[in-house]
């Protein structure tokens, strides 16, 4: 059990450092002081970070997954850097205006290998972050040991092997490969290791949790509507379209049930302080409970000492599972399908198109430097049109409408 030499090597060799780190401590360093880290604070989680002061961004969300994803760890034996680590950077390969973006570039991109913002994020820490280079010169990002990198990898396949569980989830694009390859040497095929897997369900946790909280506080959702039938059934139709429906409705519906049995459940906000203290304290009490039959399961399966890397999986109940897809439900359904037919919306995507298409059009001039370079580097169209969609995906919803604005302006276009 435990944490080898081959977990803790690097892409590229190191000489040891004289301060009192461990490797996995050095990791999570590296992740927060990262660029890409501090963009998340301007991008959306679920509703946009200009929207109000209260709203999440994918910053704080993170933040969030990270603290609950380290606890979890900590409870199982894995080191708690690795989990905290690839908690802080789940989300780092998130493009502007969130899923919105993601879907603009997922359709740009479909003939060079696609848009995925979990293979994105493998591609920034591996090589678009700037941190160490290779002996020729080249980026390799983070150079992040290989465990934390691989519990970063929450779809350890590309887009081609696919499982049908997760038709369009892939975690690596053909042209990193041999990274790829690399950071999983030793690992079943297909398979996560536990601290991936201790991370993906942090943040299930934690965007169920807090999706529904921020929904609350910005009035576009009452926990009462699961008083009603009919309201169950809308959130069982969008769980099932959006999510799968490997949790039958029968399940989903007993989750509806049982989860306002809650003792700190809240029915309705009314916006004092004391309200939103119950609000926080029900947020509080579900995140343990999720996180509680997790670490009790797995247990009982797998027993007591440390649990790391590919000696143990994570056991969550069936039943857990349910409640929190009946949360993610609820998000949906009063949030996030809503806002589908908004023009906003909509305008996102033509945005983040239109800016794909100008900065192809005038690269390497209107890239920034790294990208430039990377532009000039580039073999043939299909690699200058990836550097052209790294760059659009590592702006923030601001600096990307900002970008739209200079690039595509009158004055602009007359020059």
């Amino acid at each position: 059990m435990g944490y080898s030499d081959h977990d803790r090597a690097r892409r590229v060799a190191e000489p040891p450092k004289s301060e009192m780190r461990t490797d996995f401590e050095r990791d999570r360093a590296r992740v927060v002081h990262s660029s890409a880290l501090r963009r998340l604070g301007a991008k959306t989680q679920v509703l946009g970070p200009a929207s109000d002061d209260f709203v999440r961004t994918r910053l704080t969300h993170t933040l969030e997954v990270a603290q609950v994803g380290r606890e979890l760890g900590k409870a199982l034996g894995c080191d708690p850097d690795v989990v905290d680590t690839a908690c802080l950077a789940h989300d780092l390969g998130h493009p502007p205006f969130g899923h919105n973006g993601e879907r603009s570039l997922a359709e740009i991109a479909r003939e060079i290998g696609g848009f995925e913002g979990n293979a994105q994020t493998l591609r920034l820490l591996t090589r678009l972050e700037p941190k160490v280079t290779d002996e020729h010169g080249r980026s390799v990002g983070l150079n992040l040991t290989r465990a934390s990198l691989d519990a970063a990898t929450k779809y350890p396949w590309p887009a081609a092997d696919a499982p049908e569980s997760s038709p369009r989830k892939f975690g690596v694009y053909p042209d990193d490969l041999e990274m790829f390859g690399w950071l999983r040497e030793g690992a079943p095929a297909g398979a996560r290791c536990l601290e991936a897997e201790v991370m993906d369900l942090a943040d299930d946790i934690a965007y169920s949790v807090h999706d529904v909280e921020d929904a609350i506080v910005s009035g576009r959702l009452s926990l009462a509507v699961l008083d009603h039938a009919d309201a169950r059934d809308a959130v069982i139709a969008q769980v099932h379209a959006w999510y799968g429906t490997h949790v039958s409705a029968d399940e989903l519906s007993a989750a509806m049930h049982r989860l306002p049995t809650v003792e700190t459940w809240v029915r309705d906000v009314d916006g004092s302080r004391s309200g939103l203290a119950a609000l926080k304290d029900m947020t509080s009490q579900l995140i343990g409970r999720f996180a509680d039959a997790a670490i009790t399961a797995t247990r009982a399966v797998h027993g007591d000492g440390e649990l790391t890397r590919y000696a143990a999986r994570l056991v969550v109940p069936h039943e857990t599972l349910a409640e929190i897809l009946a949360l993610k439900g609820l998000a949906a359904t009063y949030v996030m399908a809503p806002r589908e037919a908004e023009p906003l919306f909509r305008r996102q995507r033509e945005l983040v198109a239109e800016l794909v298409d100008v900065l192809g059009e005038r690269a390497p001039v209107a890239l920034e430097p790294p990208f430039a370079a990377d532009w000039r580097a580039a073999s043939d169209d299909a690699a200058r049109l990836r550097v052209v969609v790294d760059q659009v995906a590592s702006l923030t919803d601001v600096s990307a409408a900002e970008w739209h604005a200079r690039l595509l302006s009158p004055r602009w276009a007359a020059r």
